[in-house]
């Protein structure tokens, strides 16, 4: 079992899961959309469950096979891995895991997601570990972004 999959498991009880590929992506949107994050951020298909603990903040998406999406706006390529978790809290995702973000020719993991100044219409990635981040504007991940990604 993943370090992931245990800290699931850790947070099941007490939260809102939800199963079955459009539930999960309807409920997926609607949690970017409470914590006043762009509802395009996570662009994951074949999602087999979704679960929130709203107690701890807690979030986990789980789909079938690892999806790689390219951020047209940004010129970005971001890989999901099959299991995708974070705590959250409006306006920040973290802790994240399963999310990576292509920098020349590395993948970057991803552990933070937030905007500090809302009104300057940026949002921010951030690596705990090396403590770098980069912002972008958060119009590149509206929902009406052509849909350019593959699975693997």
């Amino acid at each position: 079992m993943s370090s992931e999959s245990r800290i699931i498991a850790g947070n099941r009880e007490g939260a809102e899961v939800y199963t079955g590929e459009d539930l999960c992506k309807q409920k997926s949107r609607e949690l970017l959309e409470e914590i006043c994050l762009p509802k395009g951020l996570l662009p994951l298909d074949d999602l087999v469950e979704v679960g929130y603990n709203r107690s701890t903040g807690f979030v986990w998406l789980k789909q079938k096979k690892m999806r790689q999406h390219k951020f047209q706006r940004i010129g970005r390529n971001v890989s999901y891995d099959t299991e995708v978790t974070a705590f959250v809290e409006k306006h920040r995702m973290r802790k994240v895991t399963g999310v990576k973000s292509k920098e020349l020719l590395i993948w970057i993991t991803i552990s933070d997601i937030y905007i500090d100044d809302p009104s300057s219409g940026k949002i921010a990635f951030g690596n705990s570990t090396t403590g770098i981040s980069r912002s972008f504007p958060v119009s590149a991940f509206d929902l009406d972004e052509g849909n350019n990604s593959s699975s693997t």
